[in-house]
């Protein structure tokens, strides 16, 4: 499938470079719509003390959030203004508890979801857990950037994680349609010391798949071991210079959960690369 259209959610000014640079470089590559969203918080306030919150508390709150708006929205101008690609601003008032829901709505018509690495320390109430939400409801490919991602290239070079199982088979297929003349695919298992790789069809047949693409493709396997299957994967996109990872997300199969599901949260908040997710 093609990307036509990028719905980047621009959560804060601090993520909103990085964003940006990542999000024009797939729209630029694939000549896709995109769509700049950042969503207004709603101020929470409890019944029994509404009354007594003078209005001067309202104007403030309202006054700082469309502020912050103008500031992201100047981030998003300033990117898109030389392009050719279209771009859409969009700002939404939350009207809830949570940001997601609102992300989630505009998500779905979208081929691909933008959003930054999760930050707990520093997000907006609304905005907790806001990347596990989009991953797990919004059915769409969500791809993770970094706070300090700074390069310019996406999907030359992709490192794919896979473990025989229906969330590792749609990143895969996902990640193709990321991919350009000349990309490399690398397809890592990481498997258990119990596991027979001796008779691996299933990798073989996805590279068959992907060199059918133009996509010149590779085949590894690692060890699980006690560090985590987030820093292996993170290990061996560095040492083979990919600048994208994509696995599956959130999957419900013990095997799963065992050899990904884990990395999952890990890669969430503390990939140092793009990482696609896909459920």
């Amino acid at each position: 499938m093609a990307i036509k259209t990028v719905l980047v959610c621009l959560t804060s000014e601090a993520d909103s470079e990085s964003l940006m640079t990542a999000a024009c470089t797939v729209a630029r590559q694939h000549g896709a719509h995109l769509i700049g969203l950042h969503t207004i918080e709603a101020m929470t306030v409890y019944p029994g003390i509404a009354m007594h919150i003078p209005d001067s508390v309202f104007e403030s709150f309202n006054a700082s959030q469309m502020e912050q708006s103008k500031a992201i929205k100047a981030v998003f101008d300033r990117h898109t203004q030389a392009e050719d690609f279209v771009s859409e601003w969009r700002l939404l008032n939350t009207k809830s508890v949570s940001a997601s829901d609102r992300i989630i709505d505009s998500a779905r018509s979208a081929d691909l979801v933008v959003m930054p690495n999760e930050d707990p320390e520093n997000e907006r109430a609304d905005q907790r857990y806001m990347q596990e939400t989009v991953i797990r409801h919004s059915g769409r490919p969500v791809l993770i950037i970094p706070h300090d991602f700074v390069t310019e290239t996406l999907g030359a070079s992709i490192l794919v994680g896979w473990n025989d199982t229906r969330e590792a088979a749609r990143a895969a297929h996902d990640a193709l349609a990321l991919t350009h003349d000349g990309s490399l695919a690398h397809l890592l298992r990481i498997h258990g010391d119990d596991d027979n790789l001796n008779h691996d069809a299933t990798l073989a047949e996805l590279a068959a798949s992907f060199a059918r693409h133009g996509v010149r493709t590779s085949i590894g396997h690692k060890a699980w071991q006690h560090h985590g299957v987030a820093r292996i994967m993170e290990q061996e996109a560095f040492e083979r210079g990919c600048d994208l990872i994509a696995v599956g997300a959130f999957g419900h199969s013990r095997a799963y959960d065992v050899i990904l599901g884990a990395a999952t949260r890990e890669l969430l908040r503390h990939s140092k690369r793009p990482v696609l997710f896909s459920r």
